[in-house]
């Protein structure tokens, strides 16, 4: 394809500079699991705390947290999963870390990412968004998060945006050993991507929705030997 799908826009999803995993690329360990030297990020680092992390989430305090706290576990909730489709959108072709220094403005801009409020966006909304400096502020994403706002209320008729996208866990999930072991999509991703396109939801490409999977818990994608592998309740370590 020669051109850009405009109902899912460009899907460089999390990959590779704008993946929690590698945000930007430098890390704090030595990428051998030992010590605090000058790392690639790719491998485990362990840290002060003695616990183990990929070299990503080892130095910045930010994605440290996030890392430990919240990537990689269940969500189950209709206005959780719209947000994180929404972020996962406006991270296409930009860090991770940059979406997620970003994300308490993302949420005031879009009234909380209530999905309901954001579908009744007119005109007046979408330049109000293009004026804060706090977002991105790209046209296309902006209207992508209203139409995909409007396509989850519409999916309540049939059960609703959570377990829609949860229908797509596979059987098994993967267990790398370095980030370079961690695939970029799969063929659950690219059937989830073409079944919200189905739905009219846009920048959703397969790349993005295994970005959104790994995040939300539907994948466990944590590298082996780190503290957070099999915590999530969905996968075994």
């Amino acid at each position: 394809m020669t051109t850009p799908d405009p109902r899912t826009g460009p899907d460089t999803g999390a990959r590779p500079d704008a993946d929690p995993r590698t945000g930007t690329g430098t890390g704090t360990g030595t990428g051998t699991g030992t010590g605090t030297g000058t790392g690639t990020g790719t491998e485990i680092v362990i840290g002060e705390d003695g616990l183990a992390r990929p070299g990503w989430a080892a130095s910045d305090p930010m994605l440290r947290e996030y890392y430990d706290t919240e990537w990689g576990m269940p969500v189950r909730d209709e206005q959780g999963m719209y947000e994180r489709i929404s972020l996962e959108a406006f991270q296409a072709g930009l860090s991770w870390a940059t979406i997620l220094r970003k994300r308490q403005a993302f949420r005031t801009a879009f009234d909380g990412f209530d999905p309901e409020v954001v579908s009744r966006y007119g005109e007046a909304e979408v330049e109000r968004l293009m004026a804060d400096a706090g977002i991105v502020r790209n046209r296309a994403k902006i209207l992508a998060t209203i139409t995909n706002a409007k396509a989850t209320l519409a999916l309540r008729e049939k059960g609703g945006l959570v377990d829609f996208v949860w229908s797509f866990q596979p059987g098994t999930t993967p267990a790398p050993r370095t980030v370079a072991e961690i695939p970029t999509r799969s063929p659950e991703s690219t059937a989830l991507s073409k079944a919200l396109r189905k739905e009219g939801f846009a920048f959703v490409g397969p790349t993005t929705m295994f970005a959104l999977m790994e995040a939300v818990g539907i994948l466990d994608t944590h590298l082996l030997g780190s503290h957070r592998r099999g915590t999530s309740g969905v996968w075994e370590a």
